[in-house]
């Protein structure tokens, strides 16, 4: 492979450059290894999460790749933050400011070190669109790979069963016993949470962006498959490295369309319309929430998965991954298939000799009996929500919902109210103070949507929130409200008993509230006090965007 250095010749070549050399000798370098194209490798590995606890491994596997290829390889690592473990409490503040973190450290390892390209190793929800960032922002020749997703627990558990499984304890629908023995059982191993839910929903859309190797999203944590992969990666690099392929020369805008697409025939996680705004952001791409309504006229969902529906990644994966949905979306010209990818080739080069489902599978429907003919993914406006929100309907609750509002401040008062049993059929439950700015950092609604859930209250409740849903969130859901109630939006004035009204045809979202008292009501509110004064709270609020723009810490 050719020797081009554009960075790392910077930090260790010439006469001034001997200490940077005299540093790098004990960390294994020899002096061959300066006239070597620099390989990072960014690691999310820790042990405090299922999703990443098997993430050293896989860097040492791209490693190798990058070594095997003629390069120089350095392995170095970032933070990582459980969604599941912190779910419902104050910790999971954190997780949306994770995402951010991330992407400032990978860019300031590379940065600082001159790393000719790098790969970049995710395996939970933020940490995947916080690499794929920093591949963004840092726009130098770079792969990204997933962790993988999980195996099923036992009777194909996974964690949101558990999560479920508190609201029916509540209910007495099950025993103490039950509850512990699904607690026990639903987390087999390593890998991230095992339905499309957000960690395989974002994989999916990365590796539909073209910055992962074909499969990459679509392979479990403990398998041969990944290891390679992961491999492949390093070796790739080198070779994008050789050949000046960069990210901007990837994330085009028909780039993010194809990503767009994926996510919607997957019925992915409303967080990719968060985490794909952000990521855009970083690629100088515009991409706008009028972007997903647009592409979502379009394109039908397809795959049979959880939450909504039936069937796990490991599953998917097991009648050939996304692949062969790609496939057939660029068949049927909903994908563009002259985007160029990390392989060096372009999308369509990629797909040419996969080869399609069998016809006796059951996840993943034909275009012409799909699971809904349009997005899940619903982008709302209205008095209520002027600046947009994003709803998951998948059809499987109906696509209307009227009710009175029950009021809370924070997801903790919700919670206790769904679990004392006071929240019944008909109400739209609204939790604010949970936005960007309010929370701060935009709290997944996991746990009250599971207990809604639990309860036996799935389609009779709807949920209304400034904050986010977790992938594994499913029912009447709407979130991402903006403006946000710390702000002063519309969501800060709602009162308990409102006719608060949800139209998914219409695209609508309105309380029947007289414009003259919401009036009244604005002269009389008073935003909270922030959460947060010092810290990384209170400097993620200062300076974060509205839900609506990617919630990105970075603009102009």
């Amino acid at each position: 492979m050719s020797a081009r250095r554009p960075h790392s010749s910077t930090i260790v070549d010439g006469l001034e450059q001997a200490p940077s050399r005299a540093m790098l000798y004990p960390v294994g370098f020899t002096p061959e290894d300066f006239r070597k194209p620099q390989v990072g490798v960014a690691s999310t590995w820790s042990n405090l999460t299922p999703c990443n606890m098997h993430i050293d491994e896989l860097a040492r596997e791209a490693s190798a790749g990058a070594d095997g290829a003629g390069a120089k390889s350095i392995v170095f690592n970032t933070i990582t933050v459980s969604d599941g473990i912190s779910m419902g409490t104050p910790g999971m503040r954190f997780s949306l400011v994770s995402r951010e973190v991330i992407a400032d450290s990978i860019e300031t390892v590379v940065g600082a070190q001159g790393f000719d390209g790098f790969v970049a190793i995710g395996g939970c929800d933020k940490n995947m669109p916080g690499c794929a960032m920093a591949m963004a922002r840092l726009n130098r020749p770079s792969v990204f790979v997933y962790g993988g997703t999980i195996q099923p627990g036992a009777n194909r558990r996974d964690i949101i069963s558990v999560f479920e499984a508190v609201g029916a304890r509540a209910d007495n629908r099950i025993s103490a016993e039950e509850l512990l023995e699904i607690e026990r059982t639903a987390i087999p191993g390593p890998g991230s949470c095992g339905g499309m839910y957000t960690a395989n929903t974002m994989a999916s859309a990365i590796e539909a962006l073209g910055l992962s190797l074909p499969g990459s999203s679509a392979q479990e944590a403990v398998s041969s498959a990944k290891l390679e992969d992961s491999r492949s990666a390093g070796a790739a690099v080198a070779k994008l490295i050789a050949e000046d392929i960069k990210p901007s020369d990837i994330l085009s805008r028909e780039a993010f369309e194809n990503a767009i697409a994926v996510v919607i025939a997957l019925e992915g996680s409303t967080n990719a319309v968060l985490h794909l705004l952000a990521m855009a952001h970083s690629a100088g791409v515009t991409l706008e929430l009028d972007d997903f309504s647009r592409i979502g006229k379009r394109v039908p969902v397809l795959a049979d998965m959880r939450p909504a529906g039936s069937y796990s990644m490991s599953e998917l994966i097991a009648i050939g991954g996304i692949q062969p949905l790609m496939k057939l979306l660029l068949e049927e010209g909903l994908l563009h298939g002259d985007c160029m990818t990390v392989t060096g080739r372009t999308m369509a080069q990629n797909l040419l000799d996969v080869e399609h489902y069998k016809s006796d599978q059951q996840i993943v429907r034909s275009l012409d009996n799909p699971i809904k003919k349009d997005s899940h993914l619903v982008i709302l406006r209205g008095n209520l929500a002027p600046e947009g929100a994003v709803a998951k309907i998948t059809g499987h609750e109906g696509e209307k919902f009227e009710g009175n509002a029950r009021v809370f401040h924070g997801e903790e008062a919700a919670m206790a109210a769904i679990m004392v049993g006071s929240v019944v059929s008909g109400d739209v439950v609204v939790v604010r103070y949970e936005g960007p700015r309010g929370g701060p950092g935009m709290r997944e609604m996991l746990s009250p949507t599971s207990a809604i859930n639990g309860r036996g209250l799935s389609g009779k409740v709807a949920l209304l929130t400034d904050g986010r849903f977790s992938g594994g969130s499913s029912g009447f859901v709407v979130g991402h409200v903006t403006p946000e109630s710390f702000v002063g939006g519309p969501i800060a004035l709602i009162e308990d008993g409102d006719r608060i009204t949800i139209d998914a045809v219409s695209r609508e979202i309105n309380v029947n509230v007289e414009e003259a008292v919401m009036r009244e009501r604005r002269l009389a509110w008073r935003p909270p006090e922030p959460y947060a004064r010092r810290g990384v709270l209170a400097k993620y609020a200062r300076v974060v965007s509205s839900a609506s723009t990617g919630a990105i810490t970075d603009s102009a």
